[in-house]
């Protein structure tokens, strides 16, 4: 059901936890399913220097939590803004269809981080290519 690189996600995730005094959090939750995410940035010199998660969810949320942080890291904030919902599924080999959901909320999360950042810093926040509809799909 699941490629190798979601199960070693899930077995060894990767930047589990908080960032201290984070620049930015971003919380996600789908209450069909009842996974809850929390993904906490820090930005130095407009690029995301940390980036980190704490899920309460099933193997792929926990896996796409993973990657997204790994995916995030060292890129700018459009950069970061600009990673997907496929494109953490395609990082991680594929999900099946019915969990798709779970990288809609790790995507989102990150997007939700970003632009906290960027309200508290009082900068503008853009749309990300992704509403809020993900939150709301199973």
């Amino acid at each position: 059901m699941y490629t190798e690189k979601v199960m070693e996600h899930f077995t060894n995730p990767r930047n589990m936890g908080e960032v201290e005094e984070p620049d930015g959090v971003g919380q996600v939750g789908n209450p069909t399913c009842g996974d809850v995410m929390r993904i906490t940035i820090r930005v130095k010199d407009g690029r995301i220097a940390d980036c980190r998660f704490k899920t309460l969810g099933c193997a792929a949320a926990i896996a796409t939590s993973s990657i997204t942080t790994e995916m995030a890291i060292g890129k700018t904030l459009e950069e970061a803004m600009q990673i997907s919902r496929q494109l953490v599924a395609d990082e991680l080999g594929g999900l099946p269809p019915a969990k798709m959901h779970c990288s809609n909320l790790a995507a989102r999360g990150l997007h939700k981080a970003i632009e906290d950042y960027l309200t508290r810093t009082g900068q503008p926040v853009a749309a990300s290519a992704e509403a809020d509809e993900d939150e709301h799909e199973h």
